[in-house]
């Protein structure tokens, strides 16, 4: 795949040369992180934090809210490495400390260990120091320990003049079971292509920038075909993962889905759909996923409107049900002025909400049959969902910091709070 950087440096997106010439300024990174992470993780490197001179730690936790991340520079002990841990980001990159003390304390399927190289020699602090150490050698020492590496060609780094595939199989080979990403040099979408057959990642940051590579292109040169028309099904689901249905996807209505970020299909019969243009049932993309065969895609869109059907239902195989069903319903109930509604009531007095919860969180505690639980937690359900709902929260926001919880390493004891204070 093809894993976007964002490297930040005086709380701007940059991109240097050798990692000493600025070349690019793009300024402020929220808004590259929410194009590029559209194709899935995204790399955030504090250049100052690694340099040892300052760091944007606190724009950077700011990242981890808006976008699934991995963050490097800078982490070079237990506490730092919880630190971002416990933010939620998908994984953390670890550079010359990624030693075996410091990796063995560390949940090792979320370390990338950062090998920094130039013509086959580890470097440290910012690329600005020679370690003496190989980096096949480190791959061999560290491989048991960590989940994958980064390896950035230093001396390609920036240069727009293409990467060094056999250097970068070799990398592979040596790993063994360890993702290896390639960073340096990346400038085409048939190097990006090659290096995910040969089992790569590859991080690009220059050639987006500079627009020589583009997000759909890189995409496109993955997928395969066996159609003769050379399109791809594409399974549209919503946030929840609900499939929604089945689209196909060619090389134009995906740079249009990507640049857009909307749903755009290949319509075998009138070529370039663009989801609710008439029918007002548009879609916003959210990320794009390939299969593990490279042959077909999924959509996560969120489905404004109807639904994503002709038939005006919510999916293909008729509207479907469950929390996220609720979700929505209470979503549309806001809008309305009905006074007899009970849910408008809960809407219109915080107080009766609140001690509405209150109580079904009590009866839900003191529930003892199975029966009683499932009737308890539906009731208890319902009210929370019209709570988030009331203060403009969506079910998946609330997904999300599950998600980023369920990241963190370290844990408060699980006792009741004012026993705990």
């Amino acid at each position: 795949m093809i894993i976007p950087s964002i490297d930040i440096s005086g709380g701007r997106a940059v991109q240097l040369v050798g990692g000493e010439t600025l070349a690019i300024d793009a300024g402020d990174p929220r808004p590259l992180l929410e194009k590029f992470s559209v194709v899935g993780e995204v790399a955030v490197i504090d250049i100052d934090a690694a340099r040892g001179e300052s760091n944007n730690e606190e724009l950077i936790a700011e990242l981890c809210q808006l976008g699934a991340i991995r963050v490097g520079g800078g982490i070079r002990d237990l506490e730092t490495a919880h630190r971002w841990l416990d933010r939620g980001v998908k994984n953390i990159i670890i550079g010359t400390a990624a030693e075996p003390e410091l990796l063995s304390r560390l949940p090792g399927g979320r370390v990338i260990v950062a090998l920094d190289s130039r013509d086959g020699e580890v470097l440290s602090h910012g690329w600005r120091r020679s370690t003496g150490k190989g980096t096949l050698g480190r791959i061999e020492k560290l491989k048991d320990l960590c989940g994958g590496f980064l390896v950035t060609f230093v001396e390609l780094e920036g240069l727009l003049e293409g990467t060094d595939l056999g250097r970068a199989e070799e990398l592979v080979n040596a790993a063994g079971d360890c993702r290896v990403t390639i960073a340096g040099g990346v400038t085409t979408s048939e190097e990006v292509a090659r290096l995910d057959r040969i089992g790569a990642d590859a991080q690009v940051g220059m050639a987006l920038y500079t627009g020589q590579l583009t997000l759909s292109d890189a995409l496109t040169a993955m997928l395969s075909s066996e159609r003769a028309d050379g399109l791809w099904p594409t399974v549209v689901v919503d946030e929840q993962g609900t499939a929604l249905g089945l689209a196909w996807s060619s090389a134009g209505t995906l740079a249009l889905a990507v640049e857009g970020r909307k749903g755009v299909y290949e319509s075998r019969s009138r070529g370039t759909w663009i989801k609710g243009e008439t029918s007002g049932a548009t879609q916003d993309l959210l990320k794009i996923d390939l299969d593990c065969d490279r042959d077909a895609l999924r959509f996560t869109v969120r489905q404004h409107g109807s639904g994503f059907c002709h038939t005006g239902q919510r999916t293909c195989w008729g509207d479907d049900d469950g929390v996220g069903r609720l979700a929505r319903r209470l979503a549309e109930m806001i809008k309305a002025d009905n006074p007899t509604s009970n849910t408008q009531c809960l809407f219109r007095d915080p107080d009766l909400l609140a001690a509405k919860l209150r109580e079904e969180a009590g009866e839900l505690a003191a529930a003892s049959t199975p029966k009683e639980v499932i009737q308890e937690a539906a009731d208890l359900l319902y009210f929370l969902l019209v709570k988030t709902t009331a203060k403009g929260v969506s079910l998946d926001e609330v997904e999300t910091e599950l998600a980023m919880r369920e990241r963190r390493v370290t844990r408060r004891p699980m006792v009741p709070k004012d026993d705990h204070q």
